[in-house]
C-alpha cells in the first residue's frame, strides 16, 4: 500500500505552526491527532468523513472529537502531491471559524506561491499533463 507524503507548513522564519499547536496539546490528545494524520499518510485524497472533510475549494480539515472539543488541522494536497498541514485549531463549536480559514487559505497560497518559484517554466504538473 502506497503512503502519501505528509509534510509541515513552514512559516518565513522556519517555524511549524501545525507543530507548535500540537505541543500546546495534552500528550494523549496529541497523540489521537498524530493518529488522525497518519491516517492521512495511508488513506491520501481518499480519506473522507468523518476523519476529514472539505472545507473550501483544495482546502480540507482533519477532523477529531473528544467530548465536546473539537480539534482540526486544515490541509490540502499540492501539486507535488504531498499533504500540507497548514493550521492546527481547538474549538467547541461545529464551524470552522473564517479566520481560521483565512489563514490556511493564506497559507496555502503562500506554499503553492513558493513550489511554482522552485519549479521551471512549464514544469507545473497539471490535469493536461503528457497528453496531446
Amino acid at each position: 500500500m502506497m503512503a502519501w507524503n505528509v509534510d509541515f507548513y513552514q512559516d518565513d522564519d522556519g517555524k511549524l505552526p501545525v507543530m507548535k499547536w500540537l505541543d500546546t496539546l495534552p500528550e494523549d490528545v496529541r497523540g489521537k491527532v498524530i493518529a488522525r494524520i497518519d491516517l492521512l499518510k495511508e488513506g491520501g485524497p481518499t480519506l473522507d468523513y468523518p476523519y476529514t472533510s472539505q472545507i473550501d475549494g483544495r482546502l480540507r480539515e482533519i477532523r477529531l472529537r473528544l467530548g465536546k472539543t473539537r480539534y482540526r488541522v486544515l490541509y490540502f494536497f499540492d501539486d507535488d502531491r504531498t499533504a500540507i498541514l497548514l493550521h492546527g485549531l481547538t474549538k467547541n463549536t461545529p464551524a470552522v471559524e473564517e479566520a481560521d480559514k483565512r489563514i490556511g487559505s493564506a497559507r496555502m497560497a503562500k506554499h503553492e506561491a513558493r513550489l511554482g518559484s522552485k519549479r521551471p517554466a512549464g514544469a507545473r504538473r497539471g490535469k493536461g499533463e503528457g497528453s496531446k
